[in-house]
């Protein structure tokens, strides 16, 4: 084998192998690429990562904490829901008590069937509105539970304003109630003496007699007729001790010849509370009560209104 050089200046040079120098120059010339090969083989790649069993124990570590993460948020979860399943239970049985005690004063206060419905559903609507920007989009749609939450908080609310309304009706028609005058002046004893003229016992000529006379035994309990503001509570010219009420709406009644009082003036009393003890003071011949009834500041026959029952 020969081999010629040519050098820069043009001149040449060369040279003869035998059997072994071309050999071990074969040799050479294969193994420059099978070396550059393998040394770019053990050279990381650039942009990519090493996988070894360090990233793999790494990479677990990571796993094993989200999972651990994800099971304290699914506890976290299933006990927020369990508080809230007890949480819809009590107030499905508060919104049954609410009805059940609705319709129970509504039964009591006879009020107009359909004027108070505990059992349905409150009455709701609306005209729809159509231009709403993103109307037209799906909206989003709560669970379920969240749903009847909702529904319950909804009714329980319009539950407590017919309560509220009822509660205030009721009081009112209470008030009217206790205002109302009817009944008797006494608890025992009987009519000795009639409103409207009547002959005088202390000077036997006709005279008028502006209200009605009840006799019974001396220290006997006279009540009030009605609810009202006392007025008067003490001596009164011809009425010895007289009590006098005002009952609003332009009634006042008065009891007089008491042997005691037991109001003073300013006292709010009840209907039927003991306000006096029967008595003769005044201008009395036997123990009694005078009692009188007035309408806008005139004496009215109190006939008509001890007949009456309460309301």
């Amino acid at each position: 084998m020969k081999v010629i050089l040519v050098n820069e200046r043009g001149g040449t040079r060369s040279f003869s192998f035998g059997g072994l120098s071309k050999a071990l120059l074969g040799l050479c010339l294969l193994g420059l690429p099978v070396g550059a090969f393998l040394a770019g083989a053990n050279l990381p790649v650039a942009g990519t990562d090493v996988f070894d069993a360090r990233t793999a124990k790494a990479w677990n570590k990571a796993l094993r904490k989200q999972q651990q993460q994800i099971d304290e948020a699914d506890q976290k979860a299933r006990e927020q829901l369990s508080a809230l399943t007890v949480k819809l239970a009590e107030l499905q049985a508060r919104l049954t008590r609410i009805d059940a005690l609705g319709e129970r004063l509504t039964t009591v206060a006879h009020l107009d069937e359909g004027e108070f419905q505990f059992d349905t559903p409150p009455a709701v609507g609306g005209p729809e509105e159509t231009n709403i920007p993103g109307s037209g989009d799906l909206p989003y749609k709560p669970p379920q539970f969240i749903d009847l939450i909702e529904n319950l908080a909804s009714q329980i609310e319009n539950r407590q304003m017919q309560l509220t309304t009822l509660e205030s009706l009721l009081a009112k028609r209470h008030l009217q109630d206790e205002q109302f005058i009817a009944g008797r002046p006494i608890k025992r004893g009987w009519l000795s003496s009639h409103y409207g003229y009547r002959t005088d016992p202390f000077t036997g000529r006709r005279a008028w007699h502006g209200g009605l006379d009840f006799a019974g035994k001396m220290g006997s309990d006279v009540v009030a007729v009605a609810a009202g503001v006392v007025t008067w509570a003490g001596d009164r010219y011809g009425y010895g001790q007289l009590v006098e009420i005002n009952h609003g709406n332009g009634y006042k009644t008065r009891y007089g010849h008491n042997s005691a009082l037991k109001v003073k003036v300013g006292d709010v009393v009840k209907k039927g509370q003991i306000i006096s003890l029967m008595g003769s003071s005044g201008r009395s011949t036997g123990p009694h009560v005078h009692f009188e009834v007035y309408k806008n500041n005139r004496p009215v026959d109190p006939a008509s209104y001890i007949r009456r029952t309460g309301r």
